[in-house]
């Protein structure tokens, strides 16, 4: 038997859903006590900014000063749009009009719409006399199916009744649950997109800490832009409490921990163990939402995000068995780039909203390219 030594990984893992969960039920106490959501986004992008550029500046090596040509410019604002702006808003928006648990439910779709998006652009080889296959497919069906569930059968209430404020700039939260859980499954399918767009720019533009910066830095002004046009009230702009403030201050900080305790646990365990343990933060912001914000809970919402989670698992499963099945292959290069694509899924399904990027390799084959 292993000593405690042996449960560290575990412990590790249980603390970093907890930092998500937090993360995401206090972003929701936010936009209820008046926050909102669009200058959420754009004080958040903005601190991260300014706390990743000196990093990425002083860190880089001689030889990895590169410039940032229109061909790389062109796919780090691409992706900042799409991944960050978008996404961002999208989620945070989502919500606020449903609630912190169905958000954190929807984001295990991640790697499902992952592999549909990279099967429909070539990126991702489906063999349908293969295992794997069959799994991805039967995953993916799983959690799409599940996130049809969760929007469109509530069922009856399990917990609480929850009250709204109008902050959102597309109604009142309570008459949206089925606009805020689009918004949900599109940024779901945007923060996807992002990870495509990691292969062109791993490609063009190889220093990952150089790009997060960049990326932090025009999510910025695209957010300003979009809050700009959305934001009707000027007085939205100011901070009103000091929660408001920790709050931005603590999803761009909390960011630093968990990668350093999600790499040292995938460097002890695989990055499937790390993986595993994703749904466990639906679990818990479900648990402190409903004990801290009170918010709804319905039985056709539970039954959908257990059949997301099981469609998550399944996924994980066929991308588990990609490194075994490859062996048989006569191509080496073939075989490491799987290996690969497997970590990087795995790795940054896990994060859901932070900007920062900490990819060495292409999400998927470069071969395929």
């Amino acid at each position: 038997m292993g000593g405690l030594g042996d449960y560290k990984p575990a412990m590790g893992m249980i603390a970093i859903q907890f930092i998500y969960a937090v993360t995401t039920v206090s972003s929701r106490a936010a936009f209820l006590k008046g926050m909102s959501p669009r200058v959420f986004v754009v004080y958040r992008q903005a601190m991260a900014t300014l706390a990743i550029a000196p990093v990425a500046y002083f860190s880089r090596e001689n030889s990895a000063r590169l410039s940032l040509g229109w061909r790389s410019f062109s796919w780090i604002f691409l992706a900042s749009l799409i991944g960050v702006t978008v996404n961002q808003n999208l989620c945070f928006e989502g919500m606020y009009l449903v609630s912190s648990s169905m958000s954190s439910a929807m984001m295990n779709l991640v790697p499902a719409l992952t592999f549909l998006i990279a099967s429909m652009t070539g990126l991702e080889k489906i063999n349908i006399r293969s295992l794997r296959s069959i799994a991805k497919i039967a995953g993916t069906v799983f959690c799409v199916g599940g996130a049809i569930s969760m929007t469109l059968l509530k069922g009856p209430k399990l917990l609480n009744t929850e009250f709204l404020t109008a902050k959102s700039a597309f109604g009142s939260g309570g008459q949206n649950w089925l606009l805020g859980c689009l918004f949900l499954f599109a940024g779901s399918c945007c923060w996807s997109l992002w990870l495509i767009l990691q292969v062109p720019i791993s490609a063009t533009y190889p220093d990952s800490l150089s790009s997060s910066a960049w990326m932090c830095f025009f999510s910025t002004l695209q957010s300003a832009v979009v809050s700009f046009f959305l934001e009707q009230d000027p007085k939205a702009w100011i901070l009103h409490s000091k929660f408001e403030l920790a709050c931005c201050l603590y999803s761009v900080s909390r960011s630093g921990l968990s990668y350093f305790l999600q790499a040292w646990c995938i460097s002890r365990r695989g990055p499937l163990f790390s993986a595993m343990f994703n749904p466990l933060c639906t679990v818990i912001v479900t648990i402190l939402a409903s004990l801290s914000l009170h918010e709804e809970l319905y039985i056709g919402s539970l039954v959908g995000a257990v059949a997301v989670i099981i469609g998550l698992y399944v996924v994980l499963w066929g991308k588990a068995k990609d490194p075994e099945e490859s062996q048989t292959v006569s191509n080496p290069e073939l075989q490491n780039n799987e290996a690969r694509n497997v970590r990087v899924l795995i790795d940054e399904s896990s994060d859901k909203t932070s900007c920062t990027i900490d990819l060495k390799e292409p999400l998927l084959p470069s071969q395929s390219n």
